[in-house]
């Protein structure tokens, strides 16, 4: 079963890790940004099919209020566009002031939906401002790769060498030998991409920052099993072999690219 799963995760990597990079090194700005978008639709669509499973009009409006709050975040170099965020929360709480049900359970709909709206509706388009920074396409890869070679170092040696639990409760399989080796390649990986991408940072922050995404990815992981715990779901989907959903690929790289971008807008912009 171990091989087996080994074998999907190595041709799902073979066929994806080209179109991906041909994506970011050469596609045009229009083609990211859609196809990133319809990342967004399915994230959203596989997350609210976990928290309100047999729910289709939960589902919907779940949907639509991230998909509405991501557009927020695309739009956000027209001016004053945050401004529509405010607006758009009052709705969400109306929505679900008047719909049917126990007061509880409305309260509990209304927070799932909430979660969602803001993890996938707002934290995962942060990808999107980070790839439209002038220099955003080496940033991009660099975070890729950083997340990438840290989450492969860990598969490995938490396989070869894991004992100690990392979070028993939440994601049974993750141990700290495999949480340390994600970081260490974490580092090592942001400090060749680094350098091969020339993003300007010295060796110091190449590490510190490295280092600091790769605990984030972890981070991500874990709040996405959190959920999956909760509900008792094993993968989001089946969108690719050996790796699970959409979702289960995009959980550690949302939190490295918000904190990336919010790094650089604050110390390089």
């Amino acid at each position: 079963m171990v091989e087996a799963n080994l074998k999907s995760r190595l041709i799902t990597g073979f066929i994806g890790i080209p179109l991906l990079v041909l994506l970011i090194g050469w596609g045009y700005p229009w083609m990211f940004h859609g196809i990133f978008l319809l990342i967004i639709i399915s994230a959203l669509r596989e997350y609210f099919a976990i928290v309100f499973p047999g729910h289709l009009r939960d589902q919907l409006i779940g949907i639509a209020s991230g998909f509405a709050v991501s557009l927020v975040v695309f739009l956000s170099e027209l001016a004053r566009a945050e401004l529509f965020l405010p607006p758009l929360f009052v709705l969400f709480f109306s929505i679900y002031l008047i719909m049917d049900g126990p007061l509880q359970e409305r309260l509990m709909r209304l927070a799932w939906t909430l979660l969602g709206a803001l993890y996938l509706g707002y934290l995962l388009p942060q990808w999107i401002s980070l790839f439209r920074r002038p220099d955003g396409r080496a940033w991009v890869f660099f975070v890729l790769v950083v997340i990438m070679v840290g989450d492969t170092c860990a598969y490995f040696v938490g396989r070869r060498f894991g004992k100690r639990k990392l979070a028993p409760e939440i994601s049974p399989g993750k141990t700290m030998e495999g949480a340390m080796a994600y970081i260490a390649g974490s580092v090592l990986a942001g400090c060749l991409a680094g350098r091969l991408l020339a993003v300007g940072l010295t060796w110091s922050e190449l590490v510190i920052l490295s280092g600091l995404l790769g605990v984030l990815g972890q981070i991500g992981d874990l709040f996405e099993s959190w959920i999956k715990r909760v509900f008792a779901v094993k993968d989001s989907g089946t969108w690719f072999p050996g790796h699970g959903g959409l979702l289960d690929r995009l959980d550690s790289l949302i939190f490295p690219a918000v904190f990336t971008t919010a790094y650089l807008k604050v110390f390089h912009s």
